[in-house]
């Protein structure tokens, strides 16, 4: 039988992935200022945007928010579980 999530992990997930992605996000666009001397593209999509830019951006956007998910997801079960002394539901195994 699978596990119910429970409401006061979802709760603080949603915080501290809102958190993270926003850090991340705005480490990320440093990051990219600080390496090519500009703001990152607005809309990659647009003519006036090079392809070199635009793909360079979607592939840091894309890997960096993605590694910044699993980062703080892990933080946030390893805390929940200090706190609780127990995983989160939906990660408990079914035996």
């Amino acid at each position: 039988m699978a596990q119910k999530p429970d409401v006061g992990w979802k709760i603080f997930a949603g915080i501290t992935g809102m958190v993270g992605g926003l850090a991340a996000r705005k480490s990320l666009e440093l990051l990219w200022r600080k390496g090519t001397g500009r703001k990152p593209p607005v809309n990659p999509e647009a003519p006036d945007v090079s392809l070199a830019e635009a793909l360079g951006w979607a592939v840091l956007i894309g890997v960096g928010m993605e590694v910044s998910r699993v980062l703080v997801t892990r933080l946030a079960v390893k805390q929940w579980q200090a706190t609780t002394g127990a995983l989160p539901a939906h990660l408990l195994k079914d035996d």
